[in-house]
Formats: C-alpha cells, sequence, structure tokens
C-alpha cells in the first residue's frame, strides 16, 4: 500500500511538473521504492555536459513567489525563516496550493537531530560535536517562532489555522528547508526547487550541478551561492523589503541542472551539498557517510583549561593562556565556544600544540618570554611561533640547539611534538573519550554493525558520527605516542 501511494504522488508530481514547465529528461528515472527516500538513477549513460533537468524560477517556491508573500514582506522576514513560514503556508493551503503536488513528494519532516525527541538525541549524541548544538537549536527555533512567527499567526495575515503555523510545525519546516532548500539568486533567496533537491549527496561525487542558464558554462565547479546550503540562515528579518527590484530574475533564465561526471546507466546520479564532515552532514541533513575523510573532532578550550588546572594551577592556566593570546593565537569559535580541530588523520590543529607548548614553558624562559612576546607578533603566516620556539630555545639550557634550522613550518611541528605535549595530547583525548560514557569504541564498532540503517535510522547515524569521531581520537593518540616514543629512542 505504501509503494502504490507513493507511485500515485509521484505520477501526480510529473503532472505538476509538467504543467509548470519543469523539464526532466528522460535519460533520467525518479525513483520512489527506497525505504530511505526518492532518488535519481540514470537510465542511459549520461556524460559530462548534458542538460538533464531545466526549472522556471517562477515553479520554485519561495518567499516571493509563495501566497504568503505579502503578509512575509510586511512582517520583514527574510532568509531561511521566511522561507519556513512560505512553506508551512503552502502545506496549510492543501490543495489549494500551486505547490501541493511537489510538497506532497516530500516527508512531513527529514530525521534531523532536530526533531528527535529531547531524551532520545540527549542519549544517542552524547559526547558528541552535536550534542550541545542540537539544544542550542531547538533553543533559537523556539525564539524565533515566539518573536517573529508567532505574531504574524495571530494578526490573522496568513489566513490559514493557526495549528498549520505552530512551533511542531515550523520545526518540520525548518528541516525542510535545512536539508533541501537552493540559494537561488539575490531577488528569491533560498528557495525550495522542485526537482532539484530529489538528488542525492555524495561526498566528492558530483554528477549534476545546480546552476542558472546564465552561467551554465560554469558547470564543472561547484558555486557555494547556488549549492544546498540553507543551513546557514541569513538574517530573519529584512529593514527595507521592496518590491521586484531593477535586474530581478523573478522571471528570468530557467534553472537547470548539468551533468559534470560522467554517469553508468542504472547508478545513481548524486548531487553534492559540499565538503562536510559527519556531524554537518547529520545536522543539516538527516544522514552520514562511512570513512568520510572530512570528518573532524572538537576539543573546546574548556577542556584544556581544565587539564591545565588539574595539573598546574588556575593562576598558571590563566597565565599561559593570556601569553598565548598576547602572541595573536586563538582557537575556532562557534556560538560562544572556543575550540581546536582534530583532523580525519589525527593531527591537532597548530594553535592547539602552540598553546600546549606555551603552557608546558619553564617557569624562567616563561618570565623572560612575557616581556619580548609583544616583538615575536608577526602577520606573516606561522612566523610568530618560529620567532618564540628561536627565543626559548636560545635562552634555554640546550646551548647546542640550532636556531638556523627554523626557517620553516615543518620543523616547528617536530618541535612541537616533543614528550610533554604528546603527554597532555593522550590526557586531552582521554578526557574527550569520556564524554562519549561507558562504552568503548570495539562496543560502538559492534552496534553498528547490528544496525538496520532502514529500521533503526536515529540510532545508525547517531552511531556513525560517533564510531567516525572515536577513531579520529584513537588517531590523534597514536599521533601522540608516535612523538613520545620518539622522544625516548633519541634519549635512552
Amino acid at each position: 500500500m505504501a509503494d502504490a501511494a507513493a507511485a500515485r504522488r509521484l505520477r501526480a508530481f510529473r503532472r505538476w511538473m509538467h504543467a509548470h514547465g519543469v523539464v526532466c529528461s528522460d535519460a533520467l528515472s525518479l525513483d520512489v521504492s527506497d525505504p530511505l527516500g526518492v532518488h535519481v538513477r540514470a537510465v542511459t549513460p549520461l556524460r559530462d555536459g548534458d542538460l538533464v533537468a531545466t526549472i522556471p524560477r517562477g515553479a520554485c517556491l519561495t518567499p516571493r513567489t509563495t501566497g504568503a508573500a505579502a503578509a512575509i514582506e510586511a512582517a520583514e522576514l527574510g532568509g531561511c525563516l521566511a522561507l519556513a513560514v512560505a512553506v508551512m503556508y503552502e502545506r496549510a493551503r492543501g490543495a489549494d496550493s500551486p505547490w501541493d503536488a511537489y510538497l506532497q513528494l516530500l516527508p512531513d519532516r527529514e530525521s534531523v537531530p532536530l526533531v528527535w525527541p529531547a531524551d532520545e538525541a540527549e542519549c544517542l549524541l552524547a559526547g558528541t560535536e552535536l550534542d550541545k548544538i542540537v539544544k542550542q537549536d531547538r533553543e533559537f527555533l523556539c525564539e524565533d517562532w515566539k518573536e517573529c512567527i508567532e505574531p504574524l499567526m495571530l494578526s490573522g495575515e496568513l489566513d490559514v489555522d493557526p495549528d498549520d503555523i505552530s512551533l511542531e510545525k515550523y520545526f518540520s519546516a525548518k528541516t525542510l528547508v535545512s536539508s533541501r532548500s537552493f540559494q537561488i539568486d539575490s531577488y528569491h533567496g533560498f528557495g525550495m526547487v522542485p526537482l532539484a533537491d530529489l538528488f542525492n549527496h555524495k561526498t566528492d561525487c558530483e554528477h549534476v550541478h545546480f546552476t542558472s542558464a546564465s552561467d551554465a558554462s560554469d558547470s564543472d565547479g561547484e558555486d557555494d551561492d547556488n549549492q544546498s546550503d540553507a543551513s546557514v540562515d541569513d538574517e530573519s528579518t529584512i529593514e527595507n523589503p521592496t518590491s521586484s527590484p531593477p535586474g530581478s530574475r523573478a522571471n528570468g533564465e530557467d534553472l537547470e541542472m548539468i551533468i559534470v561526471r560522467d554517469v553508468n546507466e542504472g547508478e545513481e546520479v548524486y548531487n553534492t551539498y559540499g565538503t562536510m564532515g559527519n556531524a554537518a552532514l547529520l545536522h543539516r541533513y538527516g544522514f552520514t557517510e562511512l570513512d568520510n575523510q572530512y570528518d573532524i573532532v572538537n576539543i573546546d578550550l574548556a577542556l584544556v583549561t581544565k587539564w591545565c588546572t588539574s595539573i598546574f594551577s588556575g593562576r598558571h592556566t590563566r597565565a599561559r593562556v593570556s601569553l598565548w593570546r598576547n602572541l595573536g593565537y586563538s582557537g575556532c569559535t562557534s556560538q560562544d565556544t572556543e575550540y581546536f580541530e582534530i583532523a580525519y588523520d589525527g593531527e591537532p590543529q597548530l594553535e592547539l600544540l602552540i598553546l600546549l607548548y606555551t603552557i608546558n614553558l619553564k617557569p624562567d624562559v616563561y618570565d623572560k618570554l612575557i616581556c619580548v612576546a609583544h616583538d615575536f607578533v608577526s602577520d606573516e603566516e606561522h612566523a610568530t611561533i618560529c620567532n618564540v620556539v628561536k627565543f626559548v630555545k636560545t635562552t634555554s639550557s640546550n646551548q647546542n640547539f640550532e636556531v638556523n634550522g627554523l626557517e620553516k613550518l615543518p620543523d616547528v611541528k617536530k618541535l612541537l611534538h616533543s614528550e610533554s605535549i604528546c603527554s597532555t595530547l593522550l590526557s586531552l583525548a582521554d578526557m574527550r573519550e569520556s564524554l562519549y560514557g561507558s562504552s568503548t569504541l570495539e562496543d560502538d564498532e559492534k552496534e553498528l554493525q547490528a544496525c538496520c540503517i532502514v529500521n533503526e535510522r536515529k540510532l545508525y547515524h547517531s552511531l556513525v558520527l560517533r564510531v567516525s569521531e572515536r577513531r579520529i581520537l584513537h588517531r590523534l593518540r597514536k599521533f601522540a605516542s608516535s612523538g613520545s616514543k620518539a622522544k625516548k629512542r633519541k634519549h635512552p
């Protein structure tokens, strides 16, 4: 019965495309039989440069084309918040909406952590990069709905049942906007692009590129303004909404899907959402990929200072972090959190190594360095740390050190791979690992092997995320152990 209903929705969508000028090549097959969702396959071989779909801008669901456009403009809503209102409004209209057959083909909501039950998300995502982010997302979206959408709903401007613009409906619409919308142009902004959003993602395997007819010649590379990346919200309001501005593409060239990598007959045709690790993929789109080379693990600055305080003192920690900052260094920042990235291969961010180097300086060397630190700060990348290391080595007891060998960053990195720094990295890896709970990496790997992606989708993808992160921490330990062992071999 489910397959029959899906087939009916697909036939209705095909009729909708024909009525709205959306052209889909006969070389493509839209498959709704997969329990994981609609996907696109090649009926015949496709070659680089083949045009496989054209989509008029007017067929796209945007804050400009929706029947709620006037109300959205009057409320001064913009960005993805405005698009979410447009999606809710058109869904509320049902069969009266020009996009009804398209919206019927989409799921009610995507299975992103944002809409997982709170207790389930807390359990499944514990310790992962999404643990705090999902909680913050819910808070921010509740604020958006209360401050921007509820007043619009209460005003009566939308003329739909208030239940169709509820907080729960907003969360559902937000998952579709996050996972499926495209940046169309400066006039339409983000929008839902029928047909284009049915192509699934595969990292580093883009077959088809979404573009406008006017820049089709640039289809050999991904344009950041045109790829599906709606989870990076614009501002939620716009100060001076206007009618169609001069030069806008309200009814301009068609949008196009062009093949940029050969596809064999029967293969799935993939788009790409960019180069993202599993945390970003699960957060924005609701899925993960095994062995994703763009995975990272973050170690918060707060975790580093916690370790430092436990070994030295709070005063020591504050002083060393202050010196590190005075030398011009900082970590990455996101939502008031400062952190350091550990790459897929286990190598830590250089700024973290420099901080650990600063923390481990001997007191007499530290006292001398703080007096001249400002003289070492340089605008040239990595020059500052080269200057600092030279100074430290020439003022320490190691009189045989050759400072002329420190002109290049690789030489400095070797020095930052010292026994004390590597020992600290091992401790930080253990502290970061403890956030996942009592299970081991081997426990998670066994559970993942036994997990069904169809019937246990949330568990499966959360396990992929956790396993990928813990494997990076394992590589970090190998990175740290190699430095520690090398030091011991050199100085028996």
